[in-house]
């Protein structure tokens, strides 16, 4: 977003003492609150989150209640997040309305929070002079071919093509235009497809895994030959945190593990780690301008901060994941039914 003769003097100093983290009982919200609260001890964490259906307090269970406060509020309540950033040395955003299928639906809900949440939060942090740190995704660069060896950079342009897209995109715009125009202390990172514990059953892995575990077909879209660029949670968490205390302000990162799989690849490898045929699903029809391929080159981020994956066994990374699902069927089993009649309304 700067060039890089400004942003190279202009790093965060320190670790935050006191961290505010939207949407901090999502997925990756979660995993990245008890990633800090593991390994920084010294650093607080309030946790404001609107406790959608996707947002669950379970997430934040047995973390100490001394270092961690959940705060149940919306990000687009310019008073609860102005008394909240007041209070904090940084902000990590991952509130969102993040599904798809939801937000084709209806996008009202995606456009709100992911475009006016965003607003509020940047105008808070530009009151208080917070550092402010904003997770997007991949998906605002649009798709690529199947056969296109390119991968998206931090210079790629951007050409979202669904309503999901569009919002991250315009948040991303935002928070650009409040770096240049206001000086806010913001960074913004994409990242790939992540999977691990604590993703909501809407989603294409966790969906596969507990239909198999609840003795159902998991069904996949279309040809199933779309490609996704995997990483686990919790390496994307541990580069959120690297770019937070060790990025350049103004700058984008890209955060992937070089894990490009094709849909029905991943859904063969999930039915093999289950002792499943490999053929022992449903085909359904295509999501609306389902997106070919997403590939991420993460080069900046391994370069200029030394981050790297650990998690680079793929199949690994699932059969953990499976296992995790399978220990914790009370954590998913009611959002279950739930998004299988969901679905089922819209043919999926």
């Amino acid at each position: 977003m700067q060039d890089n003769a400004t942003a190279t003097a202009d790093r965060p100093s320190a670790a935050p003492r006191h961290l505010l983290v939207t949407g901090g009982c999502g997925f990756i919200g979660s995993n990245f609150v008890r990633l800090v609260v593991l390994e920084h001890p010294d650093t607080r964490v309030t946790v404001l989150d609107k406790l959608t259906y996707a947002g669950n307090p379970y997430n934040l269970a047995g973390l100490p209640t001394d270092r961690v406060e959940l705060v149940v509020g919306d990000i687009c309540d310019q008073q609860v997040v102005d008394r909240l950033v007041e209070r904090s040395d940084a902000v990590v955003n991952f509130a969102a309305e993040s599904h798809n299928d939801n937000a084709i639906a209806d996008p009202q809900p995606c456009m709100r929070t992911n475009v006016q949440g965003t607003f509020c939060l940047l105008e808070a942090c530009r009151r208080h002079d917070v550092r402010f740190h904003h997770i997007s995704t991949d998906e605002v660069f649009g798709d690529l071919a199947l056969d296109d060896p390119a991968r998206f950079t931090e210079a790629s342009p951007y050409c979202p093509l669904s309503p999901y897209a569009s919002s991250k995109a315009s948040a991303d715009m935002l928070v650009r235009a409040w770096v240049r125009t206001y000086g806010v202390r913001a960074t913004i990172s994409n990242c790939s497809n992540n999977y691990g514990p604590y993703q909501h059953v809407e989603k294409f892995i966790p969906r596969a895994v507990t239909s198999v575990l609840a003795g159902v077909r998991p069904k996949l879209y279309g040809d199933g030959r779309n490609v996704r660029d995997w990483i686990h949670v919790d390496d994307h968490c541990r580069a959120i945190w690297v770019i937070l205390t060790h990025g350049r302000l103004g700058e984008t990162y890209l955060v992937g593990a070089d894990g490009e799989r094709s849909n029905i690849e991943v859904l063969h490898t999930i039915l093999r780690l289950m002792g499943r045929d490999e053929d022992a699903f449903d085909w359904v029809r295509d999501r609306p301008g389902h997106d070919r391929r997403y590939a991420l080159d993460a080069g900046k981020l391994r370069r200029e901060l030394g981050w790297k994956p650990k998690h680079t066994d793929f199949a690994e990374g699932l059969s953990q994941t499976i296992a995790w699902y399978r220990e914790h069927e009370a954590w998913w089993r009611l959002a279950k039914v739930a998004t299988e009649a969901t679905y089922a309304k819209r043919g999926q």
